[in-house]
């Protein structure tokens, strides 16, 4: 882990450094596991990775998982960070979660799943697609009835199924 991601001075509002992840909120599980430098970084590619998983399900699966994503994804007085764990899920952007309801479920390949990671998610030098995707997957998972657990099993492909599993 780099050292900056450690540091939780850079954390709003954060609990002490000796906080236990498991007892922490969604975002800063996701920026701890994932070693990333901020919750800003955390959020936006808990956004692109939701998005991925959102891709591959159709819309009755996607509102089930929205539906169990009720609590905040952290406590802060930071109007940029104030979202549901379920805001983070549907996407933030209200013509991308539109467009999301009307298209039917993709298949995407591992491979594919990891590009986009990697594009999209603007990670920085160094942080490597699968830890952060690894990080979002239990960070969520921490969220989820093993029902829907089970239910998103399913719809993810080859290797990142066995990143879900593991997380």
């Amino acid at each position: 882990m780099n050292s900056s991601s450690s540091d939780l001075s850079k954390v709003p509002d954060s609990t002490p450094e000796a906080a236990p992840v498991a007892a922490t909120s969604f975002l800063k599980k996701v920026m701890v596991r994932g070693e990333l430098e901020d919750l800003y970084d955390a959020r936006d590619i808990a956004e692109v990775v939701f998005r991925t998983m959102r891709d591959m399900m159709p819309t009755e699966v996607s509102d089930r998982v929205a539906a169990e994503l009720q609590g905040e994804a952290i406590a802060t007085k930071d109007k940029a960070l104030q979202n549901d764990v379920a805001d983070l899920w549907k996407d933030t952007n209200p013509i991308v979660r539109f467009l999301s309801r009307l298209r039917p479920p993709l298949v995407i390949e591992p491979e594919t799943f990891l590009f986009r990671i990697r594009q999209e998610a603007g990670l920085s030098n160094g942080v490597e697609a699968e830890v952060v995707i690894a990080a979002v997957f239990s960070a969520v998972k921490a969220e989820l009835s093993q029902e829907r657990i089970d239910e998103i099993t399913g719809f993810l492909p080859g290797e990142i199924k066995q990143m879900w599993r593991q997380a």
